[in-house]
């Protein structure tokens, strides 16, 4: 009797291969002739006669190089080096997360590790560039979130605008699309425990203003430790989701 689920044959890994190998020639391509984001790539003669390769070859390894960010295709007008872009990484993350709660939840407690060490990691570097300005600011947002839990309403999006401001004076691109991912992510668990918020709203807003008070004594170590505690009411959520039947 044969397998459900037979392994693709020897010939399909063999193209994957050599697919893989010819996207990553046409990056080392980009490399070594320096090019940068927006400049124009050489065109498809001259890559199918620099690579060695046919047109239609070519074509669907641009497409994928277009799907994971690296070229940007235009029509009419030829193909550049993409800009940077992390939608790709934001929606296999994400992908990955939402996929990882129908089963042990393991991926998306990953995430929310990554994110508490980067959060934690960071916010000492991050209060050294905020002015009092950015401060007020934050101020603001965390008296909206204490408002908004004091009348029972939920604060998500108003808590995502919190994390990125803290950051925002860094100027880290890929930090706040990996913060993205994770908002993503909490998102569809929000959904999918009914709209039930993962913690207690009231207490979620008094560990937000203690991270903003650790900041305004100029206390990184204590700004540190305070946000890795803010992680661990969502950590228990996730593994509740996790050891579920």
């Amino acid at each position: 009797m044969s397998l459900p689920y037979a392994s693709p044959p020897a010939a399909r890994f063999s193209a994957q291969n050599r697919s893989r190998a010819l996207q990553a020639d046409i990056m080392e391509l980009i490399l070594e002739r320096d090019l940068k984001a927006g400049d124009a790539l050489p065109t498809e003669a001259e890559l199918v006669a620099a690579l060695g390769i046919g047109r239609n070859t070519l074509r669907e390894a641009l497409k994928v190089l277009q799907a994971l960010g690296v070229v940007e295709i235009r029509h009419g007008y030829g193909m550049f080096v993409a800009p940077a872009n992390f939608d790709a990484l934001a929606d296999g993350l994400t992908f990955r997360g939402r996929l990882s709660l129908r089963h042990e939840g393991k991926e998306a407690l990953q995430l929310v590790d990554v994110r508490q060490a980067l959060e934690a990691g960071l916010i000492g570097e991050a209060m050294d560039l905020w002015t009092p300005e950015h401060l007020a600011e934050i101020e603001k947002t965390v008296g909206a979130m204490e408002a908004a839990a004091a009348s029972g309403r939920t604060f998500t999006e108003v808590d995502e605008k919190f994390h990125y401001q803290l950051f925002e004076p860094l100027g880290n691109e890929l930090l706040s699309n990996l913060m993205s991912v994770f908002w993503k992510v909490y998102r569809q668990i929000h959904q999918e425990l009914g709209g039930d918020p993962l913690v207690n709203l009231v207490e979620n807003a008094a560990v937000h203003r203690g991270i903003v008070e650790a900041v305004k004594a100029g206390d990184k170590e204590l700004a540190s430790e305070r946000l890795r505690r803010h992680f661990d009411g969502i950590r228990a959520q996730l593994a509740k989701l996790r050891d579920a039947p």
